[in-house]
């Protein structure tokens, strides 16, 4: 058995302003780093073997900074882990997609979700299978995470209309090649920021329109 914990990264100047970011590459703000420290502290709760990250650098460093308060070695980058991709919606706000691409006008370059859950849960069980009888901490993303919970636990229900807030932790098992929730917004010891801050729509202005 692998424990999968997924932390989100934290806050950029481009969430600050809700634009979409997809595969867009923006770093961390301070609040961000912040963010990714706290996370930080909670996971430091416990024992971990490794850290792994998206290549997307606002992850990246959040994995650095997760990495080396748990003394761990810098977090290997796996990029079935990084984003989803927006295509023309990137570096939009949600008002400007809205107005450019109303109901369900198609997003020219935007990563299918099916698409999406296929690389992220093989890259997950790739992890898991490198890292037998483990804990590793993987620093994504807000869809990557939401794809994979809505997968493995569709009708959980804390997690249902929740958004994935920047530096919050979501744990998974994984036995027998097979991902399981442990917890949403993990609060690793009963010490976390409360869950549901925000409208689930704050999250990604795309995210609550079905697709493929």
């Amino acid at each position: 058995m692998t424990l999968l914990y997924l932390v989100r990264h934290g806050e950029t100047d481009w969430n600050k302003a809700r634009k979409i970011q997809g595969a867009t590459d923006i770093p961390l703000n301070d609040l961000g780093r912040r963010q990714a420290a706290a996370a930080a502290h909670l996971l430091g709760r416990r024992r971990f073997d490794a850290v792994v990250a998206s290549p997307l650098s606002r992850a990246t460093e959040t994995g650095r900074i997760i990495a080396d308060h748990l003394g761990l070695a810098a977090p290997a980058l796996v990029p079935g882990v990084a984003e989803r991709s927006y295509g023309e919606a990137e570096g939009l706000t949600f008002d400007e997609v809205e107005a450019r691409f109303p109901d369900t006008t198609p997003v020219p370059g935007r990563e299918s979700r099916s698409g999406l859950l296929i690389r992220v849960e093989a890259a997950l069980l790739a992890i898991a299978a490198a890292h037998p009888d483990s804990a590793v901490v993987v620093a994504t993303h807000g869809a990557v995470i939401r794809s994979i919970v809505n997968h493995v636990a569709p009708d959980h229900e804390a997690s249902i209309g929740v958004p994935i807030r920047n530096g919050s932790i979501h744990s998974f098992e994984v036995t027998d090649g097979a991902l399981t929730l442990v917890a949403f917004d993990d609060p690793i010891e009963v010490e976390s920021e409360a869950a549901g801050r925000y409208a689930f729509d704050y999250q990604n202005a795309l995210e609550g329109r079905a697709d493929a």
